[in-house]
């Protein structure tokens, strides 16, 4: 099968990779940075110059896979690729698209015969080793046609674990969706294990957080692949974790996640307050925090600490 990938950052370029490495499937590949391309090319990949490149050297049907950053540049180049593909072509969006952006582009497509394909994809930079698990929306027939690409791309089923690393929720957005509340979750677990070791940082005892990280992967019922992330970050950046800036982004699942728990009166707690404490992370809440020292010290005569 071929397939045109666009986009080759971290996740896209491993996804090429693995594609190429694991399967007799071909690729067409494009990025807006030659040097991404030509790394694109030193492993198998056909490089594009274009866009418009990349889709007159695929044959029909054709199928493009975008793998880049959400919003108005995941818009732009679908609305692109809809003025270049033709009747019984496939676009499938692998990156963190907001759900009810995917609904009304596979609307979108389909008026043209195009079919659109939401990907929810989980993995990082590990997938290319350990696969990528794969949340897919769409119509049954669109998926089944791309099954061959989502197959090399997920984990091979195995004695251990018999279920395949893919699967189709459902209609158009329902990838997406099902990709959200995950990362909504992932939100609230990241939170938990960041409060804990922070306690454990600060406890009495001259603990060794990368050997607690790693004791916990044996068989405690915390144990988790995050876990495991946080012993190796403690390993290669020690206990105090004192050359990475406590500054943590967002890029959007959580917020998502939050309203269409307040559109379903579905409370979640968890999640509010760990997106909470990553505005927090940034100095949004530090006029906050000044009020309510100013407030102490107006009520109770509480003593400040004075930033002069």
């Amino acid at each position: 099968m071929q397939v045109g990938f666009i986009g080759l950052g971290k996740m896209g370029a491993n996804m090429v990779r693995r594609i190429l490495r694991d399967s007799d499937h071909e690729v067409v590949a494009w990025a807006r940075t030659r040097a991404s391309v030509a790394e694109a090319e030193g492993h198998g990949a056909t490089g594009a110059a274009t866009v418009e490149d990349l889709v007159a050297k695929l044959e029909r049907p054709r199928v493009v896979w975008l793998m880049i950053p959400s919003g108005e540049p995941t818009r732009e180049l679908v609305e692109q690729l809809l003025g270049l593909l033709s009747d019984g072509d496939t676009i499938i969006d692998g990156g963190n698209s907001k759900w009810t952006d995917s609904v009304a582009r596979h609307a979108r497509a389909a008026e043209q015969g195009i079919a659109f394909v939401d990907v929810g994809t989980s993995g990082g930079i590990w997938g290319l080793e350990l696969g990528y698990c794969l949340m897919v929306g769409g119509d049954g027939s669109a998926v089944e046609h791309v099954a061959p690409i989502l197959e090399v791309l997920a984990p091979p089923p195995s004695e251990v674990r018999p279920e395949r690393g893919w699967s189709r929720m459902g209609e158009s957005g329902s990838g997406h969706y099902v990709k959200m509340v995950h990362n909504g979750i992932e939100y609230g677990l990241m939170q938990a294990y960041s409060e804990g070791f922070e306690l454990l940082h600060q406890a009495e005892y001259p603990l060794d957080n990368t050997e607690i990280a790693k004791l916990w992967g044996q068989g405690s019922v915390v144990r988790s692949w995050l876990l495991e992330l946080a012993g190796r970050a403690l390993a290669a950046d020690g206990n105090d974790l004192a050359g990475i800036e406590g500054f943590v982004d967002d890029s959007g699942e959580g917020r998502w996640t939050l309203e269409n728990g307040i559109d379903h009166s579905v409370p979640m707690p968890a999640l509010a307050a760990a997106l909470y404490s990553r505005w927090y992370s940034r100095d949004n809440g530090d006029y906050a925090a000044r009020l309510l020292a100013a407030l102490r010290n107006q009520f109770g005569g509480h003593a400040v600490h004075s930033t002069s």
